[in-house]
Parts: structure tokens; sequence; C-alpha cells
């Protein structure tokens, strides 16, 4: 069964508005495309080649094969593609990357065509001369002809590199990340609202891949206890797929990686859960995961001082969510025990949640406060805050910006929990917010978001906002 095509309709139009450019100019248009596995490149751009109506033909390498193998697949791919039977050229061959972006080349006319290439850092990991190669191929061939030229990678790192001011391609190409779909575009493609879409959005990471099999207005928990009992089913298969992919021994950045999303936040804690990794060799890899992989986040506190310790959570919320607790319920449904799957998935939901949620809740009130929606102007950064004993650990904190901030404009809590914010959650939040540094009683606010609102109890007027799940995902709305 064929996918299917979930949000994405602003990608989509910005690639449109480069494929008319080139219609209108002649010339050609380089386009990377970034992004993480499974977030959905391949299946945008294949989505704009079917919509176009124009020749292409859509090249995708394999990782360690070398170049000649590359070179004599993506022959055959284009002998096979409609981009040849326009073109009409009957011989084809190829001894270097020169020489099959000529014979590319040699299949464009007038007419304009589309060209992809995907997986792009396992041709330059290969083979040092392919960046050059392009370039020289760009500058002297495709350029001249009506080619949206569109390059694809899962590799961020080396994707941004390819680039890079010092690399051949500089200044050569429209550089765009595909990004996960918001929660927004989740509560779209699921049919749900509220509290069940920003759960969904939780379990699924917001990967279309995912969401493009979930059916209509289901919620999550009734989702997973029919998704349990199948050890292939998308919501494991899509994480653990990639996580085979980025890691495919048990080495040092897997074993950091999975205590990270078996619950360890600090890194004195995932030393420990990595059998005992010393802290030389754990600050580089948990740097690499971070800024280079891009698979964890780092937090630190909020406040007008700089604060310790910063805290390590997995950035991809579907991947976050197998570590924590899919991939021991496949090890289950692997078993044909699809009510234990279910059982274990049942009894760490809530908690799990509880976690999950707050980075969501960080992002959408500091978009939020960014596009005006807040009584604070000048809120640009909005984080959390804690000291070395996490008594007490805030939530929420609103500031003017980020990692040592000039002013705290509000304090807050999150419960999404069962049961409503009531007034023993207020008097522990008016009690705590004044540690904050920078923090200031009498101008400083109080934000609220709860899964369940407000008890009828709570002096409402003690409280600058309050949301619930709906004004989540109003965040993300345009």
């Amino acid at each position: 069964m064929k996918d299917v095509f979930v949000g994405r309709s602003r990608e989509l139009a910005q690639l449109t508005d480069r494929l008319d450019a080139v219609r209108e100019r002649g010339k050609g248009i380089a386009v990377t495309l970034r992004g993480r596995r499974q977030v959905g490149k391949s299946r945008l751009v294949q989505e704009l080649c079917d919509r176009s109506g124009l020749p292409y033909v859509y090249l995708t390498a394999f990782k360690g094969a070398s170049s000649a193998e590359s070179i004599r697949r993506f022959l055959a791919d284009i002998r096979e593609s409609s981009l040849q039977e326009a073109g009409g050229v009957e011989a084809m061959a190829a001894e270097n990357w020169i020489g099959l972006f000529r014979t590319l080349d040699d299949l464009v006319a007038e007419t304009p065509v589309v060209i992809v290439l995907d997986e792009v850092p396992w041709l330059a990991e290969q083979d040092e001369t392919f960046d050059g190669a392009l370039q020289v191929a760009w500058d002297r061939y495709l350029s001249r002809k009506p080619v949206l030229l569109c390059l694809l990678g899962s590799d961020l790192h080396m994707m941004e590199r390819l680039t890079a001011y010092d690399r051949p391609f500089y200044g050569r190409a429209d550089n765009m990340e595909l990004r996960p779909l918001n929660p927004a575009d989740t509560a779209d493609a699921t049919g749900l609202e509220g509290a069940d879409a920003v759960e969904a959005h939780l379990l699924s990471g917001g990967l279309p891949g995912i969401l493009s099999r979930w059916p209509t207005g289901m919620p999550p928990l009734e989702h997973l206890r029919g998704q349990a009992a199948d050890p292939s089913a998308p919501l494991v298969n899509v994480p653990e797929s990639v996580l085979l992919a980025e890691f495919p021994s048990p080495d040092t950045r897997r074993r950091a990686l999975e205590a990270i999303g078996a619950g360890e936040r600090t890194q004195s804690g995932i030393s420990a859960a990595a059998e005992g990794m010393a802290s030389g060799t754990l600050v580089p890899v948990l740097e690499q995961l971070r800024a280079v992989k891009r698979v964890i986040d780092r937090d630190d506190p909020l406040s007008t001082r700089r604060g310790k310790p910063a805290l390590f959570r997995v950035a991809d919320a579907n991947l976050r969510w197998y570590l924590a607790m899919g991939r021991e319920a496949q090890s289950h449904a692997r078993r044909g025990r699809g009510g234990q799957a279910f059982g274990v998935i049942e009894r760490r939901w809530s908690s799990w949640l509880g976690k999950a949620v707050e980075p969501l809740v960080r992002e959408s009130l500091e978009m939020a406060a960014l596009a005006g929606r807040l009584p604070w102007e000048d809120v640009e950064a909005v984080g959390g805050w804690w000291n070395r004993r996490f008594d007490p650990e805030i939530d929420l904190v609103g500031a003017d910006r980020a990692r040592i901030a000039k002013a705290i404009r509000f304090a807050g809590s999150v419960k999404w929990l069962e049961g409503p914010f009531d007034g023993r959650d207020l008097a522990a939040l008016e009690r705590s917010s004044p540690m904050i540094p920078g923090f200031e009683s009498g101008e400083a606010g109080l934000v609220v978001v709860s899964r369940s609102g407000l008890s009828d109890r709570v002096d409402r007027d003690r409280i600058s906002t309050a949301w619930g799940p709906q004004d989540l995902l109003d965040a993300w709305r345009e």
C-alpha cells in the first residue's frame, strides 16, 4: 500500500517555486535538503517529481559502495528513468563522476528536468573527489541547463559541510532543512485534537512515515494497543532502523545514548549507566551526539546566573519513546506476547509523558512569545531552572535571552498527569519561584500548563497565563 502524503505543503511549495524559476529562466538551480532519517525527505522530493509531470531521475546512494559501483548503479537507474526517455541517448558510459554528470547533461535539452541525488554524504564519504567533481559539473554543465538539482542527506553535519565556506560547492545551492512535522500538522494528520494530538506528536515524533499509517481519530494509547503485538509496526520499526543506521555497533556513543534514553539526565548518571564510562571519554561522546549526530539535546538552567548541572535528553521524541519502552515492548512482541508488550507501555506511559511533554511546552511558549501572544513583549527564551540538588526543579522559566538572561519574566509549572492544577500546585510554584536567580516576586508572572486545566478552587488572579493542550497546538498554527 502506498503511503499517504502527509503535511509538507509549505516545503512542497518552496521546492515548486524553485522549479517554476527553472522553467522561467531556463537555468539550473541546486537545492540541498537535509533532515533526520525517516523525516520524509525522499517522499517530499518524489511528490514534487510526480506532481510536476517533468522528466526526472532519482539516484540513491548505498552506504559502503565504491565509486565505481555507485556510478554503475546510477547509469542503470538513468537508463530506466523518464529522463532517458525524454533525452533519447542510447549509449551510456562513465568512468568517473565527471563522466556521469556529462551523461546527465547530454540528456537535458530545453524541457526542464529534476535530478535527485539521495544520501549525498555517502558519496562524499566513499570518494573524497566527489565534492570537487560535483562543483565542476555544476559550473560547467548542469547550471546552464533547465535543471533542478536536489541533493538530499540524513547526516546533518556532513550536509552542512557540503556547502560550507571552505568546500567546493559553497554558494551554489539553496539550503533547506526538513524538520519533523509540528504538533499542529500532527493534529491535522491524525484527526485528533487537544491532549490526544499532543501525545500523538510525542509518540510519533512528527515523522510522516508513522503518521501516514495512523488511523484517523484514534487516541495514542488505543493505537499502541493495536500496534504492540506487531514487531514490524512503524512505531517501533522506524526508530529501530534509525538507531541501527546511525549506530550499527554498540560503541561508546550508543551506550551513552541508550543511558539517556533510559532516563538518565546528568553526566554522572549517564556515566554510571554506561558501564562507568570515564568523564574524559564521556564528555566528547556527549558533544558528538549533540553537535554532530544531533540525537540528543542539552538543557542548561535558565536564569540571570550561570547554573549547573546540564541535563541531557534524546532529541527525537519517537526515538525517546522507543528507548524508554518501545524496544522492550518489541522484544515481547517478537515472542508472540502482545499482551505483555502493551503492559510494558501502559505501565510507563504516564510517567514518560510527564517528562516528554516539557520540551514541547517550552518550545510552544517560546514560539508564542516571539509571535507576541504572551503578556511579556521581550521574552525570547523559555527553559527551566534547577539547582545542584534539584530542589526545586522549575519546569518553565521565561527570559529576555537564553543561557544567562538579563531579566526573568515568568516562572511556571507543567502538570500533565491526571488531575487539574490545584491550590497545592500553585502554592509550591509560588514558594519555589523566588529561588530562581533574577526572579522578582510581584513583577515576574506565573504560567501554568495543565492537561486537565485548573481546579475550581485555584485563585486565577494569581496566575498570569494558563494553557491547556489546545493552546499548545494553537501556538503552532499560523
